[in-house]
């Protein structure tokens, strides 16, 4: 007799990318923080009637195993590796929100935000005034009071003399070279080309072992559902399929 306790831990090993190509030297990835795991086996039973109330023998016909997990932990290799099958870039792609600015008292009532990590500006995601809150209008040159004008080249912001002084905040998209950081450029694929992975689920309690492996499995939906006042727990659902050789893979009690 064994019982189970707690969540245990879940681990998948890429084995093919969004194009159906081998991964050489896959990157496990951890499922962390792990919340709950639900494992469904089910299959479709077809009977056979005669004239009698029940049927007079039963069989299996379409088989189906999913796996659904929630965890905190978002993880790059989860979203890019397992989902999209992406191979990650090393930088870093991000936005900057309402980094305070004071316009210039005298010209050139400039502003050159400080973009982190040593990163490039990218894009412009607007101005408001730090004391109304009201949001300042984008215009190609010359502003007037209540507008600003950006070059996206340099990431310069420039403003009216009629605001000079005035306190802004001033939010903009960067990128960088970040060494430790992975970006998963998504891509619209062709259909039918489905990143696979192996994964092994284990959970250990009183000394006794509950361990699943399916040996080739795709994920079919992946959620962020952030709130408020709570933290990310992160849905993963993912479905098992026979490998190469025409194995599902293994449950092992011990």
């Amino acid at each position: 007799m064994s019982y189970n306790f707690g969540a245990g831990k879940l681990i998948a090993v890429p084995t093919q990318d969004y194009l159906g190509n081998a991964v050489a030297n896959p990157t496990p990835v951890i499922l962390g923080a792990m919340q709950d795991i639900q494992l469904d086996i089910s299959v479709d039973l077809k009977t056979l009637y005669g004239s009698q109330r029940y049927p007079l023998a039963v069989g299996q016909g379409k088989g189906k195993i999913e796996l659904k997990a929630k965890y905190a932990d978002i993880s790059a290799g989860v979203l890019g590796s397992l989902f999209f099958g992406k191979t990650p870039a090393v930088g870093a792609k991000a936005a900057v929100i309402d980094q305070a600015g004071t316009v210039p008292a005298a010209s050139a009532y400039t502003i050159t935000p400080t973009i982190p990590n040593t990163g490039t500006f990218v894009n412009d995601l607007g101005v408001f005034n730090a004391v109304t809150g009201l949001q300042l209008a984008r215009v190609a040159t010359a502003p007037a009071a209540g507008q600003y004008s950006v070059n996206t080249g340099t990431g310069v912001y420039t403003f009216a003399s009629a605001d000079a002084n005035a306190s802004v905040k001033i939010s903009f998209e960067y990128t960088s070279t970040l060494a430790t950081g992975n970006v998963f450029n998504i891509t619209n694929d062709i259909m039918g080309y489905t990143p696979s992975f192996s994964a092994i689920l284990q959970s250990t309690y009183l000394g006794k072992n509950l361990v699943v492996k399916f040996n080739a499995m795709v994920s079919g939906k992946l959620s962020l559902p952030m709130k408020n006042e709570d933290f990310t727990i992160s849905d993963f659902d993912a479905q098992a399929f026979a490998d190469a050789a025409g194995n599902i893979g293994y449950i092992s009690l011990f």
